[in-house]
């Protein structure tokens, strides 16, 4: 069964860890969805509730009731949590 795999990316503005991040999920077939938020502390403040950051790019991904979120900056992590993921897009 070929599950569809849901990928956000909250990001800011003139981040280049979060075009980095955007690059990378493009480079290996994965669609995401943007979450801005630049001047927006509201988000941010999601950020800090739901990971205890403040800081972008982090990237949740899943399907269905399982998502991980990638908090840390680098491809490294990131590749390591989309490795499984990639048999499902």
């Amino acid at each position: 069964m070929n599950k569809k795999v849901s990928v956000v990316v909250w990001e800011k503005q003139d981040c280049p860890y979060c075009e980095e991040v955007k690059q990378h999920l493009a480079d290996s077939g994965f669609e995401y969805q943007i979450v801005d938020v630049s001047g927006n502390d509201a988000l941010r403040e999601v950020l800090k509730v739901k990971y205890g950051v403040d800081h972008v790019p982090v990237v949740e991904i899943g399907f269905g009731n399982r998502y991980d979120a990638v908090t840390e900056i680098g491809i490294p992590k990131l590749e390591k949590t989309i490795r499984h993921y990639r048999m499902s897009s």
